[in-house]
């Protein structure tokens, strides 16, 4: 059984090949999208084992995104097919400095029928850790019955819950957010919460208020984004500030912080403090800007920490 579990829903994706309004664009290039995979991925290139629950249509699309993570070794045995649904996809807009416009096509897609009766409660248990995200909960009502439920199930096996919002307000307004993880927080050891979606959840953008916010709800640790200037880690009466790393050319953002949550993740499977567990995820959410995608810019473990240990450069 895999050390990782995540629920959620990936996509196919599509990028516009040149900058401007996507209907000018003429060409696009085709890979995969959905933040929770790409943590799982992430955390199976740092040495460990993940797992991923979720629907797909039996469609082409479908059958891509159980190819590509079949061969990222992420274990797919909880993933169902329904023939009566399509896969979502999205496409990308690129607006120039590694960031993208977004335009999803998902409303019900396969994903977005997940309820609680898919979830296998030994599946969960067997975990050390399961990663959630507030796109899965605003995917649909059922999607995010069936958060709160596998939230409920690690909470009782003593599997830990990280949490990261990663507000989609194209997805849903603001206040259905806020009301959703108010449900959610108490259950949550690890929060990854940015310093504007604190601001947009709480009204303040100052990490140790953010911080206070959580633990009030019952939050154990809370690990605030700061951007690429780093990360503020809050545990135990602990406060560690931890400095990002200086990328000289951001070529693609998308998915950066959910790399960052699988290094928190696997430095945390590992056993590391909290000051080495922002360095190492700041150091994974740096590299995965350094190339274009979403998991193709994931790095292993061996090569952040030449990264890390100044022996490589972010060529990625």
């Amino acid at each position: 059984m895999p050390e990782l579990v995540t629920i959620g829903e990936t996509m196919v994706v599509f990028d516009s090949t040149s900058a401007g309004p996507l209907r000018y664009a003429s060409s696009y290039t085709c890979h995969t999208g959905g933040a929770e995979t790409t943590v799982a991925v992430g955390v199976v290139r740092q040495g460990h084992s993940a797992g991923w629950i979720s629907s797909l249509g039996e469609d082409e699309f479908g059958m891509l995104i159980r190819r590509t993570f079949m061969g990222e070794g992420v274990d797919l045995s909880r993933v169902a097919a329904d023939p009566s649904r399509p896969t979502g996809i999205f496409f990308r807009e690129a607006v120039g400095n590694g960031e993208y416009r977004n335009f999803y096509y998902r409303k019900n897609s396969a994903a977005s029928a997940i309820s609680p009766e898919q979830l296998d409660e030994e599946y969960i248990a067997s975990a050390k850790w399961l990663h959630l995200t507030g796109i899965t909960m605003a995917i649909s009502e059922s999607a995010l019955e069936t958060v709160l439920r596998a939230a409920e199930i690690a909470r009782a096996h003593g599997v830990k819950v990280c949490f990261d919002p990663n507000l989609r307000l194209k997805m849903w307004t603001i206040e259905d957010a806020r009301r959703a993880m108010e449900r959610i927080w108490p259950l949550v050891d690890v929060a990854l919460p940015g310093a504007e979606e604190g601001e947009q959840l709480f009204g303040t953008a100052d990490p140790d208020a953010i911080a206070e916010e959580l633990s009030s709800r019952g939050v154990g640790c809370s690990i605030v984004k700061i951007g690429a200037d780093g990360a503020i880690g809050y545990e135990n009466g602990e406060k560690v500030v931890s400095p990002g790393f200086k990328v000289k050319h951001v070529v693609d953002a998308f998915g950066a912080g959910d790399s960052f949550a699988a290094g928190i993740i696997s430095a945390r499977l590992k056993g590391w403090e909290l000051a080495e567990q922002l360095r190492y995820a700041n150091a994974i959410g740096a590299m995965a800007v350094s190339a274009p995608g979403n998991i193709e810019a994931v790095p292993t473990h061996a090569q952040v920490m030449k990264y890390l240990a100044g022996k490589a450069a972010v060529t990625r």
